[in-house]
């Protein structure tokens, strides 16, 4: 099972490769086409242990942020019941005002059973709401939260399946008008489907370990609307897949080091090429971004819009016999290439009381650019631990740079042994 799903992860990276490097297509000649959603707080990563290792959650040992990154993984955790407490100051090189906060926490029923709970408070900062005329209106702090509830199940001894329920409130405006239409706090509801595969057989030469597979979808829920217009366009959630692997190397009694790799893609529609063509405004590539939640998620594997062919001497637009408009051959796959993430990172843990960590992550140029590295540190002492990030980023003016995450954590049950029988 160990071998299947590595070959699989490899063969999938050389297939990427392969087929990018055979389209003919370069990534100069892709546009610049992120992809946006609401509530983008949702997205980010709470906790410092995984936000030192690149972002590269999905598959790390069970914690009590497992409920952010993988429900299912508490069935395979040490310990009966965990809480913890972060705190995320955030674009700290454009502002000091905003932060992220997240309460998090687990217990263990018993060996086939758990469930877990967290909070999620972002604030934006104070702001000044003004008029047409540059006349302050009022100063005002938006803020949004979320709510989880999660619940895991043992399959068997190696499988176990999560699912978690939320509530998303996102209050930006305050009630105020916003180009005279009248506005109202976001609401939603979602929820994440989690699977882990954990085997503590595993081997990578005469290296024994742990090998953990995981895979997510995360945020699942309805679009969000901020005002009373029902004919506005309603923004997404940031819907996304994930899927990880893990192996955890016990060196010796003292020295364990964990390594870990994310895919990640957002689950959510590519937006459409738009351009003016005989004075109008016409969509010459893509597809319409404005559908429902099922629709946009499988939508998004194919909906990339490419690169349109153009004319060499005049510039024009180069069109089909039925009127669409060309798109360069194997531009669109490139594109849909370009929307997978990589997050990678190492955890070094000594006589289980202090660990060094670090990691990347890797976002296309032409889907935000998030590219970074990070470095972090845990120390654990008795029941109670703290983890500690810094972000690296590798482009000056990166309003991410110097991000720096702590993480308090609490150990409230006794350990127990993660490899015993699931009952029957």
């Amino acid at each position: 099972m160990i071998n299947k799903i590595r070959n699989t992860v490899i063969f999938s990276f050389v297939a990427m490769s392969a087929f990018g490097q055979g389209s003919g297509v370069t990534d100069d000649q892709l546009q610049l086409n992120t992809i946006t959603t609401a509530v983008p707080f949702m997205s980010i990563t709470p906790d410092s242990r995984a936000g030192a290792m690149g972002d590269a959650g999905t598959a790390l040992s069970a914690s009590s942020t497992s409920i952010y990154w993988n429900t299912s993984m508490l069935n395979f955790a040490e310990e009966k019941s965990a809480i913890s407490i972060s705190y995320t100051p955030w674009l700290r090189q454009l502002t000091n005002d905003i932060h992220l906060s997240y309460l998090s926490g687990y217990y263990k029923i018993n060996d086939r059973h758990a469930i877990g709970g967290a909070l999620r408070y972002f604030n934006l900062g104070e702001i000044t709401f003004t008029d047409e005329s540059a006349n302050i209106i009022r100063e005002d702090k938006p803020s949004e939260f979320e709510l989880t509830a999660g619940y895991a199940f043992r399959l068997s001894d190696k499988m176990s399946v999560g699912i978690n329920g939320k509530f998303v409130y996102s209050n930006l405006t305050g009630g105020l008008p916003v180009a005279g239409v009248e506005t109202k706090p976001g609401v939603a509801g979602a929820t994440d489907i989690s699977f882990t595969y954990s085997s503590d057989e595993a081997k990578i030469g005469s290296t024994r370990g742990t090998y953990n597979f995981a895979a997510t979808i995360n945020n699942v829920g309805n679009k969000i609307a901020y005002s009373s217009v029902s004919s506005g366009f309603r923004d997404f959630l940031p819907m996304n897949l994930k899927i990880g692997n893990a192996f955890v190397a016990d060196f010796d009694a003292y020295n364990k080091v964990t390594f870990s790799l994310d895919i990640q893609k957002l689950l959510v529609p590519t937006p459409p090429t738009y351009d003016f063509v005989d004075g109008e405004v016409v969509r010459i590539a893509g597809r319409d971004n404005n559908v429902g939640v099922i629709s946009g998620m499988l939508q998004s594997f194919y909906d990339a819009p490419g690169v349109v062919l153009t004319d060499e001497v005049s510039g024009d637009y180069l069109q089909n016999d039925d009127g669409s408009y060309q798109i360069k051959k194997g531009s669109r796959f490139l594109e849909e290439l370009t929307e997978i993430n990589l997050a990678a990172g190492m955890e070094w843990w000594y006589n289980d009381v202090f660990a060094l960590r670090g990691g990347f992550f890797y976002e296309h140029n032409n889907k935000g650019a998030r590219q970074f590295f990070n470095l972090g540190a845990g120390f654990k002492y008795n029941k109670f631990g703290i983890d500690i990030s810094y972000l690296a980023a590798l482009r000056r003016n990166n309003p991410l740079a110097n991000t720096l995450r702590f993480t308090l954590r609490m150990v409230l049950g006794g350990t127990e042994s993660s490899s015993s029988t699931a009952p029957e």
